[in-house]
């Protein structure tokens, strides 16, 4: 499936053939039916990911082993960040971005095949060479990572076989930012199936051999996967060219290459914020078995809101990185105050539910097998500690793009997150010796909160002076992201007195669930809240769209 933005009246007559869909206007009912594509694939991908751990649980409980192979997993986790969900899509979606732009002008060449021919053979030899010193020293990673874990040596097998998807994300990275600046989101929304079916069948196929070290060969096998979905679809884009008629180019640029500074802050950001994850198992390991499966369930859980929310803030990172490279500001400007109203409502919801029903959604999902009432009480109470930062994760993830979308190199964003990483590092080891996985929950999402603020506060609009990124209004988003905010606390309240009125898990999510929903929803209503209006809209099309497509 391919979508194709449908053309506006603006759509120029000067191209023979018309226009190919990455220099098509963009419509709202491309980026409705875009963002639906994703949103689908992404909830199966999800979905997926919470077999995964679910089997994870099931095979393998909360002790050591699983502590041992979490520890391995810091890899593929940091590389997903780096390379496919936020550092290396920061800095080639706008390099594409600008070499479709530069093409659309009727560059000599094509701008795109030359940026693919400049970076992809240097990029592929750095992830190779990475992935090798990792699974050479695997051994003192291990011990960095995790210095108080019982059986080291398990851990190092592990980590040894994740360090192969260095490379393969790094291309799987590479191949969905140039399928998302040429509008092609279908492969790129599906790698996330690809790569947790891998790993589900190799736990299940080799686990009675191997133990858990099959989850980790599942990583290497899913990370192939996540490859060959996406390279059909990408040596289609690349031998497709239309020729157009030349025009005066754009503003010189190096089209065969990546910003090589604006690589390194983007970076050097995706790493210092994957970092929470390190300081979270370090603090954890020196706690009984077990802790760090607990924050590990919890924050896959918790996690489920952000991510949802930031599937819009997918479609349109290209478009705002689009109108940048064509120089129309203001038509940036007004994109990201709307994701960021539409990701705050749909997040604070999500919120509101998970804080309202953690012990139910634990035990539905996780008690069964080796994963015992014990370890559901506690991943509950740490999950609804985590969920106080998903508005923060949710902000720093659509303002970074932001910073980030114009293809400039900005230090900012970093220090942000440096300030970030030291409260939770502050704050983590000032109470884990008291509060234990509690205390560092409540330190990631603080450090998380204080980034988002100090992001926020970073923008500057039309007349403050030098901006870093697109310039938004900041203290007219302050005073709406308030309103959702104040109906999300309302309807956790609620929702958690619901959810214990029945018996029974199930029963209690649904009552807690339907509450949390109600709630939101008058309090969002009348206290005007801007984001939810625009997202009750998009889920209400889609959802006729659905009943049109399965009933007709």
């Amino acid at each position: 499936m391919t979508l194709t933005p449908a053309p506006g009246p603006e759509t120029t007559t000067r191209q023979t053939p018309p226009a190919e869909p990455e220099h098509a206007p963009v419509t709202r009912r491309f980026l409705a039916r875009a963002a639906l594509l994703t949103a689908s694939l992404s909830a199966a991908g999800a979905l997926l990911g919470l077999v995964r751990d679910q089997s994870l649980a099931r095979l393998f409980g909360a002790g050591r082993d699983t502590d041992a192979f979490l520890v391995a997993w810091t890899v593929p986790e940091f590389a997903a960040t780096l390379l496919i969900e936020d550092g290396l899509a920061f800095a080639l979606i706008p390099a594409f971005s600008m070499a479709l732009a530069r093409r659309a002008q009727g560059a000599p060449g094509d701008p795109v095949r030359a940026l693919v021919r400049g970076t992809l053979p240097k990029l592929t030899l750095a992830f190779t060479v990475v992935g090798a010193v990792l699974a050479l020293g695997a051994p003192q990673l291990v011990q960095v990572l995790a210095p108080g874990l019982p059986d080291p040596a398990l851990a190092v097998d592990c980590t040894r076989l994740t360090a192969t998807c260095v490379l393969t994300f790094g291309l799987a990275g590479y191949f969905s930012a140039a399928l998302r600046a040429h509008r092609r989101f279908l492969a790129p929304a599906a790698i996330y199936v690809a790569y947790n079916t891998g790993i589900v069948t190799a736990m299940f196929a080799l686990g009675g051999v191997w133990g858990v070290r099959s989850a980790a060969f599942g990583v290497a096998a899913g990370g192939v996967l996540m490859v060959l979905t996406q390279l059909p679809f990408l040596v289609g884009r690349l031998r497709s060219r239309r020729t157009t008629e030349v025009t005066p180019e754009l503003p010189s640029a190096k089209p065969h290459s990546v910003n090589l500074p604006l690589m390194a802050t983007v970076l050097l950001f995706a790493l210092c914020r994957q970092s929470q994850v390190l300081i979270e198992r370090f603090l954890a390991s020196s706690l009984p078995s077990g802790a760090i499966s607990h924050l590990n369930y919890a924050q896959k859980i918790a996690q489920i809101p952000m991510t949802m929310s930031m599937m819009l803030c997918t479609i349109t990172f290209p478009v705002v990185a689009r109108a940048l490279a064509e120089g129309d500001t203001e038509r940036a400007r007004v994109r990201v105050e709307r994701d960021l109203a539409v990701a705050s409502g749909l997040v604070l919801l999500g919120t509101a539910a998970v804080v309202a029903c953690a012990p139910q959604i634990v035990q539905l999902l996780f008690q069964r097998g080796a994963f015992t009432a014990q370890d559901t009480a506690a991943t509950a109470g740490v999950m609804r500690v985590y969920a106080v930062g998903l508005l923060g994760q949710t902000l720093t993830g659509v303002l970074v793009r932001s910073y980030f979308s114009a293809g400039r190199p900005t230090w900012y964003p970093l220090g942000a997150m440096s300030a970030g990483v030291f409260a939770t590092c502050a704050i983590g080891a000032a109470t884990v010796g008291t509060w234990g996985v509690t205390g560092i929950a409540a330190a990631n999402a603080t450090g998380i909160t204080l980034t988002a603020a100090l992001l926020l506060a970073g923008m500057r609009g039309p007349g403050h002076g030098r901006r870093r990124g697109v310039p938004i209004r900041t203290r007219h988003m302050l005073r709406e992201l308030s309103r959702p905010a104040g109906a999300a606390l309302g309807a956790a309240l609620a929702g958690a007195w619901a959810a214990t009125l029945p018996v029974g898990a199930l029963a209690g999510l649904a009552a807690g669930g339907l509450t949390v929903v109600t709630v939101f929803v008058l309090l969002g209503w009348a206290l005007g809240a801007q984001g939810f209006a625009p997202a009750l809209r998009s889920v209400r099309t889609h959802t006729r769209r659905l009943a049109h497509a399965v009933f007709r």
